[in-house]
């Protein structure tokens, strides 16, 4: 088990000389860091939003990695399984715009046919984006109540990471995919929220699942947080965040992603089952990764803070290891 402060007043990610905040380790349940990253040198910042649908599963990417802006579009049709997708890099992350705090502000990210604008607000976030045979036009509630999971892990006083992982929030708008047009509808579709700012090592490893569904979601990583002291590990009821500080256990096949995966430990037993296999790879030389995301649904249990187990069966959402040079 970890021990973990819980943060609740706003706090800068980094000291005036780019450091870490001491004061900034810990966790909370709302956006309330403010990462005031200097400059260059192994600077992350990115956003991604996922939104699963019954008929498709979307992603969107807008990145700054320092010597790159890495921006993507993703779309896979949950029916015949066909993706459709494009990725830009765009040297020096040039025209990218991040803010340095999650659910406020723009983010804009575009390049050769590809473009990514979100609006963020107090009480909703829209999301629209354009790439060849996409366009999204979406809106994600930020429903009176609704807490998300943000956690500092610290490696080191230069190396670290802020994240905000906002899982089950509802969804509407319209997606377009090769000039057919499917209306989304919050009744049955959600989206999670991967709010990234940090200094990271050159390489790394990470875990990572999220899956939603009504009343009920999971955040759940692991790999890139072992040993810091830190955990990105949540339970998510009726709105309300249950923070579970002990690392996990993985187990999956890396022959055969589509094997059922195993998450367990203090508090969770989470058996996920994929229907589809995502294999992303990047090759630039000093910038290179490789993931695997499967999609698919979830189905055992995690602990509410009191004790009591909650009921995972039929959640949906995915789970995924990437590996990067970055």
């Amino acid at each position: 088990m970890t021990h973990e402060r819980e943060i609740t007043e706003p706090v800068d990610l980094c000291l005036p000389d780019g450091r870490l905040n001491p004061a900034a380790v810990g966790w909370s349940r709302r956006p309330l860091h403010r990462a005031n990253l200097p400059g260059w040198g192994r600077a992350k910042r990115w956003e991604y939003w996922g939104v699963v649908t019954p008929t498709h599963v979307v992603g969107l990417v807008a990145s700054s990695l320092d010597y790159a802006g890495v921006h993507s579009v993703y779309v896979l049709d949950r029916r015949t399984r066909v993706e459709t997708g494009t990725e830009v890099v765009v040297p020096f992350a040039r025209g990218t715009v991040l803010p340095p705090a999650s659910g406020a502000g723009t983010v804009h990210a575009a390049g050769r046919g590809l473009a990514i604008d979100i609006d963020q607000r107090p009480d909703a976030s829209t999301i629209r984006a354009t790439a060849p045979d996409i366009e999204v036009d979406l809106v994600a509630p930020l429903p009176p109540g609704h807490e998300s999971l943000g956690v500092v892990v610290p490696w080191s006083g230069r190396r670290f990471q802020y994240t905000v992982k906002d899982v089950g929030r509802p969804v509407r708008g319209t997606l377009r995919v090769a000039g057919t047009t499917y209306p989304i509808s919050d009744e049955d579709s959600f989206a999670v929220l991967d709010h990234g700012r940090g200094k990271w090592p050159y390489a790394v490893r990470w875990n990572w699942a999220a899956g939603s569904g009504p009343g009920r979601a999971i955040q759940l990583g692991g790999a890139w947080t072992d040993g810091t002291g830190s955990t990105e590990n949540a339970l998510l009821v009726g709105g309300r965040l249950h923070k579970i500080g002990a690392d996990l256990t993985w187990r999956y096949d890396r022959g055969d992603w589509l094997r059922p995966w195993r998450i367990s430990g203090d508090r969770v037993d989470v058996a996920f089952h994929p229907f589809h296999e995502r294999v992303a790879r990047t090759n630039l030389g000093v910038l290179a990764g490789e993931t695997h995301q499967c999609f698919g649904h979830f189905s055992g249990w995690a602990a509410t803070d009191d004790g009591e187990r909650v009921d995972l069966d039929g959640l949906v959402g995915w789970a995924e290891e990437a590996r990067n040079r970055w």
